[in-house]
């Protein structure tokens, strides 16, 4: 169990460095790309033509691939939830409209563009099954998830660091293999997304990096308590109409996996560059606990790599009541 007054105590003191974090990794509202300047414009003359080209190129994408894109988005949709979590924690005073609740306000606002995005994107498309997909991301908020992180900041950050970092890869790799068919504006959609995970990630990366430098045998703990339950991913209770929470998580990483989106390996090369990042090899001054949990650490991606390696990905495909048939 962690102390809470000691991490209430250090989430303090960083937070007293939130205004430079907010300028440093968040883009300001007038500067940043908003959702219409990728989509078609309604009011153009053009319109019809541009949302014809869109629906084309919709139809031609893989099916895997096309899956993944939908489930990004699902992903993207369930904010509310993450939001509200990231406001639970401790040292996060809600009440305070400065500090760490204007980092996680100004962060969700970012984040909320990348749903919005990727939904009128989808819905303009022609190839979903709308209801579905809005039926799912209802599933997702209402049944809420459990990180493994309770309202502890630094298992918390931890998992952010993580997860923005994962979401980096699915959106810019699906961006990628939509540029290589010739889906030039999609390949854009999905570039600008990653480019905010991107920021996102190095911003939770550097609060773990600060939390090593003030309370390094506890920030050890949480790292290794996070990578012994194994980082989920957010929408790991993801489900479809007539199906209980977390029924269909098993066959969109599937998918995923198949495309070549987001794959085992890609879990293991974060690991390592986290590790690489907070350089945990060469931190000291750890009691003799954490200095186990830094040698399981270093250990750690060996360890994966033998059990990846191992591996095989179904090759059945589900039918996924998102896409129509």
């Amino acid at each position: 169990m962690y102390n809470k007054l000691v991490r209430t105590e250090v989430m303090r003191n960083l937070g007293k460095e939130v205004g430079k974090f907010i300028s440093s990794y968040l883009t300001p509202v007038e500067k940043i790309w908003q959702p219409t300047d990728f989509l078609p414009d309604p009011s153009g003359e053009n319109f019809k033509y541009e949302v014809e080209e869109l629906q084309s190129y919709a139809q031609e994408m893989g099916y895997d691939l096309f899956v993944t894109l939908i489930g990004d988005c699902i992903t993207e949709e369930a904010l509310p939830s993450y939001e509200s979590w990231i406001m639970g924690i401790d040292g996060i005073d809600q009440e305070n409209r400065s500090g760490w609740s204007q980092w996680v306000r100004s962060w969700t606002a970012e984040e909320n563009r990348h749903g919005d995005l990727l939904n009128k994107y989808l819905y303009l498309c022609g190839r979903v099954n709308m209801r579905e997909i809005e039926i799912t991301t209802q599933y997702l908020i209402q049944d809420g998830f459990d990180l493994g992180t309770s309202m502890d900041p630094y298992r918390n950050f931890v998992y952010t660091s993580f997860q923005e970092t994962a979401t980096n890869i699915s959106h810019r790799r699906v961006g990628t293999l939509a540029k290589q068919s010739g889906n030039t504006k999609l390949a854009k959609m999905c570039a600008v997304i990653a480019a905010d995970e991107a920021r996102h990630a190095k911003a939770y990366k550097h609060f773990v990096t600060r939390i090593f430098e003030l309370d390094p045998s506890e920030m050890m703990l949480a790292f290794e308590d996070m990578m012994k339950k194994k980082i989920v991913m957010p929408a790991h209770l993801m489900r479809e109409s007539g199906q209980k929470a977390g029924e269909l998580w098993s066959h969109f990483s599937d998918a995923a996996q198949r495309a070549m989106v987001y794959t085992g390996q890609d879990y293991i090369n974060i690991l390592s560059e986290l590790l690489n990042d907070w350089k945990i090899e060469h931190i000291d001054g750890l009691t003799e606990q954490a200095q186990k949990a830094q040698e399981y650490l270093m250990k750690l991606p060996t360890r994966l790599q033998r059990i990846t390696d191992r591996l095989a990905t179904p090759d059945l495909q589900y039918q996924f009541k998102w896409v129509k048939s």
